[in-house]
């Protein structure tokens, strides 16, 4: 998959020309899709339920662990999620250029840590997989980690340093997206709930949010974990997304002074280091539809990996505490482009790798909804995979695909 670069379209044109387009849902995925569709000049309107980028992107942690994540039957999905995550420092660059902010991009890489002899296995197993897909990884002796952090467990018998595995601090992520949606001539209209698609002879023409329709000729549906809950979707359409629960917590560390600067991958939990002082801690992964609570059990479990992995974590105060829905498909993997209504797509089901594929999802959707062309790298992750049927006129010439 190459992928390489990731580019807007060069100044904006006229907006005569190019379509008006609704998304639904301001996370990362509809901000990121209606910046660049607003950068080529086209009339954006994002809608969002709640507050911009209050949701899932809010809730997330940010890591951008392509290689790490990479499991034994997701090899498709590791191949997009390594194109997203080499577009990530031109994307970065542009970004923090378009709104006028940084975004907390940071380099260092990632550790993964083995306490048992089990652990251990696991390990050597995840990495021989993840070798073999060309995937670089250092392999270290326990010492070895704790030379690059201080503060591991005496514990640690071996790790796993993986240097292009990076992070970005999700909360300004959303804040920069919004501002440059924004700068761009986009309208954010937050807490505009859309109540459902208004749809005329299998072609989209708009929404209807609070009681009144408004015309689009394209509708992008990226609204996470409630994508499947827009009233209006046959069921050929209703993308196969539900909510995944996931409990965070962040602790406050001294900037001048962290106790942890690489991500760090523990059995059962993960740490990402802030540059603020922050010390994010997550995330429990729950069944739970969209139930809110958060519960001593799954803190107490959060807590327990992180001090087995860093014992010093005990001394740190607890800053916040917040529960996340992750958008999760049928299969773990997104759901990107054309759908059996002409004029509707969708950019949702990120599951984990929702921030991971910021880039991607951005550059990707919104060159299908101007060439009407499936891109080559997205054509595997449409809903097609899961046996609905997409009409030749979705999305101008859906059939078609890009080479």
């Amino acid at each position: 998959m190459a992928v390489a670069t990731f580019s807007v379209f060069d100044g904006p044109r006229s907006r005569r020309a190019l379509p008006r387009i609704a998304i639904i849902g301001a996370g990362v995925a509809g901000l990121g899709i209606g910046w660049r569709l607003a950068d080529a000049g086209c009339r954006v309107t994002v809608f969002e339920r709640g507050e911009a980028g209050h949701g899932a992107s809010w809730a997330a942690a940010g890591m951008l662990a392509a290689g790490l994540e990479a499991e034994p039957g997701e090899e498709r999905l590791l191949a997009l999620n390594l194109a997203s995550q080499r577009l990530w420092p031109a994307f970065r660059d542009q970004l923090e250029a378009a709104a006028g902010s940084a975004i907390g991009y940071r380099a260092e890489g990632t550790l993964a840590v083995a306490l048992t002899r089990d652990d251990v296995e696991q390990l050597r197993f995840s990495v021989e997989f993840q070798r073999n897909r060309g995937i670089e990884l250092d392999w270290l002796s326990g010492a070895e980690a704790r030379r690059l952090e201080p503060h591991l467990s005496p514990g640690i018998t071996a790790a796993v340093l993986s240097p292009h595995d990076h992070q970005v601090d999700n909360r300004r992520l959303t804040l920069a997206l919004k501002a440059a949606f924004r700068k761009a001539g986009g309208e954010l209209r937050e807490h505009s709930d859309v109540s459902g698609l208004d749809v005329e002879a299998g072609r989209v023409r708009g929404v209807v949010v609070d009681g009144e329709r408004h015309a689009a000729d394209t509708v992008v549906l990226a609204a996470g974990a409630w994508s499947a809950l827009l009233e209006g979707l046959p069921d050929a359409t209703r993308p196969p997304v539900r909510p995944v629960k996931g409990q965070m917590l962040a602790l406050r560390m001294d900037p001048e002074h962290p106790v942890l600067r690489h991500v760090l991958w523990a059995p059962k939990g993960y740490l990402v280091p802030r540059g603020d002082g922050q010390l994010i801690v997550g995330g429990t992964v729950e069944e739970r539809g969209f139930d809110q609570e958060l519960t001593a059990g799954g803190v107490l479990a959060l807590l327990e990996a992180a001090w087995r992995a860093l014992p010093v974590v005990e001394e740190l105060p607890i800053n916040e505490l917040w529960v996340g829905f992750r958008p999760t498909s049928r299969d773990d993997a997104p759901i990107l482009g054309p759908t059996s209504i002409d004029g509707l797509v969708l950019a949702t089901g990120q599951h984990r790798n929702g921030i991971l594929l910021t880039p991607i999802t951005a550059l990707m959707v919104s060159e299908f909804v101007l060439t009407g062309r499936v891109p080559a790298s997205i054509r595997e992750f449409t809903m097609d995979r899961f046996g609905a049927r997409t009409p030749v006129g979705a999305g101008r010439a859906a059939e078609r695909t890009a080479p």
